[in-house]
């Protein structure tokens, strides 16, 4: 059986490892790189100026949910706070209804990505949120 500890360290840097690749992905996909496939409903090659912007501000989302989950896991403050614990919960329920999301994508490219990437990132956050 793998400890507990071990658990909750491999979620983190599962997750974290994940969130970074979102960013890039987000980075790239705004400065006009033809992923648009893969995010947003994937029905833009290249994304119009619009959801460029939402992929800028989706790079930001991505940094407070990491450093959200560094907090629950005490490599920064406030881990035990009632705030984190409810925000790591709201989180778990955002990957998980990302799931249904990007299960549904009209975009073979996003609907077989990122559904499984989200399936691993909803199980990963389960594993910080239920930690003591």
């Amino acid at each position: 059986m793998i400890d507990s500890a071990l658990a909750i360290a491999l979620a983190l840097l599962i997750a974290l490892a994940l969130l970074a690749a979102f960013a890039v992905l987000q980075v790239l996909v705004a400065l006009g790189q033809p992923l648009g496939r893969f995010v947003w409903g994937g029905q833009h090659k290249v994304l119009p100026t619009r959801l460029r912007i939402g992929s800028g501000v989706a790079v930001a989302l991505y940094a407070a949910m990491a450093a959200l989950l560094l907090s629950r896991t005490g490599w920064l403050p406030g881990g035990d706070s009632t705030f984190v614990r409810a925000a790591t919960w709201i989180l778990f329920s955002y990957f998980t209804l990302g799931i249904l999301m990007n299960a549904l994508s009209r975009s073979k490219p996003e609907r077989f990505t990122m559904t499984p990437v989200t399936i691993v990132l909803a199980l990963t956050t389960l594993t910080i949120a239920l930690a003591d």
